[in-house]
């Protein structure tokens, strides 16, 4: 892990819609709450869902988890083509969780030419840690990031505090369930998913976590939609 450290991007769509557009994704998509994951409730998001965001408190049993998914997922063989970097910035899962999304899904956004796009660009052909070094010499997009970070309806937190929760990001790649944590291994493939079932897929993905600390409350679910209309 690196030692610079960014100020925490709190989980309201509002605040990370922000960062979007400073970093060049139209308004055509956006973060939205999951409000709950049943099936009536996951049908009230705007379509397409592009990505699930989850937000969870690090635990034991967070960890215990973790560890059981990398040996799952190791099974399943090295993963396809990718758009993956870990995480070696202080507080930046949650930028990391929306690059993760956004990255992946470019047959869908189209980025304008600006700070995400020429992230994106360069990161072609690099390892996951090379791609971390990028993001941590990019001072466009940490600029961009605190700035939105300030922007948040509670007082930020600052770059020295410790922030003990933690963003993944769920993703469609062809037709896999990924899990993408830049604090793991690698990407987790979770399972089979089609265009048709990854709203679904993802949110039982959710479940999972959730079910392994049912006496916990502290989780939240994010998704990547069409806007709203």
């Amino acid at each position: 892990m690196s030692s610079e450290r960014w100020l925490p991007i709190e989980s309201n769509p509002t605040v990370m819609n922000s960062f979007l557009r400073k970093l060049g994704v139209s308004d055509e998509w956006e973060i939205n709450d999951v409000y709950g994951l049943e099936d009536e409730l996951l049908m009230m998001l705007p379509q397409p869902v592009l990505a699930m965001l989850l937000l969870f408190p690090i635990t034991d049993k967070y960890e215990e988890y973790a560890k059981e998914l990398t040996a799952k997922s190791a099974a399943n063989g090295p993963p396809k083509k990718v758009f993956y970097m870990k995480q070696t910035i202080s507080n930046a899962c949650g930028t990391v969780a929306l690059l993760h999304s956004v990255g992946n899904n470019l047959d869908s956004i189209k980025l304008e030419d600006g700070a995400l796009k020429a992230f994106i660009d360069a990161s072609s052909e690099k390892t996951p840690e090379e791609i971390a070094e990028n993001l941590e010499a990019s001072d466009e997009i940490c600029n961009k990031h605190d700035d939105a970070a300030r922007e948040g309806q509670t007082s930020a937190p600052g770059r020295e505090d410790c922030v003990d929760y933690h963003f993944v990001a769920f993703v469609r790649i062809d037709d896999d369930l990924y899990e993408l944590d830049g604090r793991k291994e690698g990407p987790l493939v979770m399972g089979k998913t089609s265009k048709e079932t990854f709203m679904n897929d993802a949110a039982k993905a959710c479940q999972e976590y959730m079910k392994r600390d049912p006496d916990n409350i502290n989780f939240t679910v994010l998704a990547l939609t069409a806007k709203m209309t």
